[in-house]
């Protein structure tokens, strides 16, 4: 198991990217939660198996239609084992 942080930039708000992405995450079956940013960008903590991560993290790097991501910074965290995936409030 592997949990990352992840910060997407670009035309990320007003897409649909969190919820389209609650349910990616949910069919893929990785744990975590998705939350709008003030600068404009999206934040997501993101676990599961290695294959689950790059199955994610693939389609975070492009988004739903209407997106436009312009960088995805991942960065390693210890693993939580968290259940379920969820929308967070704004940050």
């Amino acid at each position: 198991m592997r949990r990352v942080h992840v910060i997407v930039e670009g035309a990320v708000q007003g897409v649909g990217y969190r919820y389209t992405m609650r349910m990616v995450a949910r069919e893929t079956g990785v744990t975590g939660w998705v939350r709008n940013l003030r600068g404009g960008a999206v934040e997501a903590e993101v676990e599961g198996t290695e294959q689950q991560l790059d199955d994610i993290l693939a389609w975070m790097a492009e988004g739903p239609p209407g997106s436009s991501v312009t960088a995805a910074r991942v960065t390693d965290l210890p693993t939580a084992g968290g259940q379920g995936f969820e929308v967070r409030a704004d940050g």
